[in-house]
């Protein structure tokens, strides 16, 4: 598919990118223009914006995938090549993804509900099939420099009620915010949901599941829930003895 090229980013959607959690240091030297053609007339008419960083490549699959959901003001920026995503959606009113630079998502899924954010900031690997989940206003804000293994489950939200049966209140997030540091490591399996800080340097082990909870920097936790099993670790990508 040859796309059409427009404008490049402009302030007002820099500004909504940089309050959706984007460091603004991330978009320097970032060349960026507006996707214009061809898209549906649904798509202008709903006052979305897409746009694609210069020499990238974008699949015309993950395009036609976004009208499975209603969706309007929708702002979407791709600084990567995300050819090999499986799926790439959004619904509702104001939904806000940003996919930085260095990005990888091998056979991953990307869902951003009404304002609601999802903010890769770039040097993001996940191996195989990760699903990331914003909704209900919920935000997924990461920083550089994450190394995510097979499988792994980000979501803001459990999509569905549950509520104390006496009191009515409501019991489980909703519309929770996730923050990653820099230098994260998931295994394969792990499950991050609910309001979730976690710290740079950390590790979350296999099959671990962090909910609700905040992670110290450089710590390795593990089990579901996630329990400290180390302070003051360091990591590497490099598999040496």
């Amino acid at each position: 598919m040859s796309w059409t090229r427009g404008e490049p980013l402009t302030d007002v959607h820099r500004e909504r990118l940089i309050a959706a959690g984007l460091a603004p240091e991330v978009l320097t030297g970032l060349e960026l223009r507006e996707i214009t053609g061809p898209l549906p007339e649904w798509w202008h008419e709903g006052g979305n914006a897409l746009y694609l960083r210069d020499g990238f490549p974008l699949d015309e699959r993950l395009i036609d995938l976004l009208g499975f959901y209603p969706f309007s003001d929708a702002l979407i920026v791709i600084a990567t090549d995300i050819t090999s995503m499986q799926a790439l959606l959004v619904g509702g009113d104001r939904p806000t993804i940003f996919i930085g630079p260095d990005t990888s998502m091998v056979w991953g899924e990307v869902y951003c509900g009404g304002d609601s954010a999802v903010i890769l900031s770039g040097g993001l690997v996940a191996t195989s099939r990760a699903q990331i989940d914003a909704r209900n206003g919920g935000s997924i804000v990461t920083a550089p420099d994450q190394l995510w293994a097979a499988n792994v489950y980000v979501a803001t939200d459990d999509m569905h009620r549950l509520e104390d049966a006496e009191t009515g209140q409501r019991i489980n997030p909703y519309g929770a915010t996730i923050r990653f540091g820099e230098h994260v490591w998931l295994g394969r399996d792990a499950i991050v949901t609910g309001h979730v800080e976690i710290g740079d340097g950390a590790v979350v082990g296999m099959r671990s599941m962090v909910r609700n909870q905040k992670v110290e920097p450089r710590t390795a936790v593990a089990g579901v829930p996630a329990r400290l099993i180390r302070e003051n670790v360091a990591w590497s990508g490099e598999d040496t003895p």
